[in-house]
């Protein structure tokens, strides 16, 4: 049984291939449909043609980089180091 989706503006979505892709616009007056897909890729297709193709609803990605075209080490983060803040006292290294 094939469920139609409305597309709704802010969602995600995901295709049969696996594409996860963010509706970005919804003309409701001329039934088309603009939609980003992780890559950045922007692609416009009619209603007619999102009713007869079977999407799934997912979770926005956690990893927002896709569409910048960017690599893990460039986001000028280390992920994998861990950092511990001491709070030291200023007055401590008076000498009196």
């Amino acid at each position: 049984m094939t469920v139609n989706l409305t597309p709704n503006i802010g969602d995600w979505y995901q295709d049969v291939s696996s594409n996860s892709f963010e509706i970005v616009a919804f003309d409701s007056v001329h039934g088309l449909i603009e939609m980003q897909f992780f890559d950045g890729t922007i692609e416009e297709i009619d209603i007619e043609s999102w009713n007869e193709q079977m999407f799934t609803t997912i979770e926005a990605p956690e990893d927002w980089s896709g569409s910048l075209d960017i690599e893990k080490q460039d986001y000028g983060v280390d992920f994998e180091e861990n950092i511990s803040f001491t709070r030291e006292n200023p007055l401590d290294t008076f000498d009196l």
